[in-house]
């Protein structure tokens, strides 16, 4: 597995580095925007850990670069900056996890590997198996989402969080449920990050936000597809 690390203290890039090469891990660490654009345009990577104030251009503006080349390997943005609102930029923008420093480093290894486990899943080939939904269609195999026949770019995380709304059809689901079955991690009510991703699906769906036709909020409850 390609690990990409870009954050600006050599001390917390060498720890990071050390804790992910006791995984065997292969990594590509830099200190700078310019380096971490060049390994993202020549290696394969399978997930990349992002500051966001290194020199060049921001971690949330790499994050865009990747996003923007279609290449849908997780990102993590391990960060001081501990604002909610710096949280929903960085989710909003395709990141699939925040970690805010200082950090646990076992902590963030855990993270890196329920990233891979997640990607690792989406590109795997299943039985085949199709939902479809007044003009959205949603194929198990292949990974893929289509609406009206024209394809959505989801990331790994994104899908997965389509696909169980929509496995679960006419089935209200909590906020708490979605999180601990597709993040497969303990959720605490102060959380947003449903909420983040929620609405970027909306957006790639091209949902009308007072009146959505596919994902719909149960206010103080949940998300359900009918």
């Amino acid at each position: 597995m390609n690990v990409l690390i870009l954050d600006d203290e050599k001390e917390i890039a060498d720890l990071v580095e050390l804790y992910l090469k006791n995984e065997d891990y292969t990594i590509y660490k830099c200190y700078t925007s310019e380096e971490a654009i060049k390994w993202i345009d020549t290696v394969k990577l399978d997930v990349a850990i992002l500051d966001v104030m290194v020199k060049g251009k921001s971690g949330f503006e790499i994050c865009q670069y990747i996003r923007e080349k279609n290449l849908t390997f997780p990102i993590i943005i391990l960060t001081a900056k501990i604002e909610d609102k710096d949280k929903i930029t960085g989710l909003t923008i395709g990141a699939d996890d925040y970690i805010t420093k200082p950090f646990n480093p076992l902590e963030l290894v855990a993270r890196v590997k329920s990233a891979i486990r997640r990607y690792t899943k989406y590109n795997e080939k299943n039985e085949e198996e199709k939902i479809e939904i007044e003009g959205l269609e949603i194929n198990k195999e292949k990974h893929t989402c289509r609406l009206y026949g024209k394809e959505v770019g989801l990331t790994p995380l994104e899908f997965d969080i389509l696909l169980y709304l929509a496995s679960n059809k006419g089935n209200v689901v909590s906020s708490e449920e979605l999180f601990e079955k597709v993040w497969k991690e303990k959720y605490f009510d102060s959380n947003n990050t449903v909420m983040v991703h929620i609405r970027r699906i909306r957006e790639k769906l091209k949902e009308d936000t007072k009146k959505p036709k596919f994902i719909k909020t149960v206010w103080g409850v949940g998300y359900k597809i009918e």
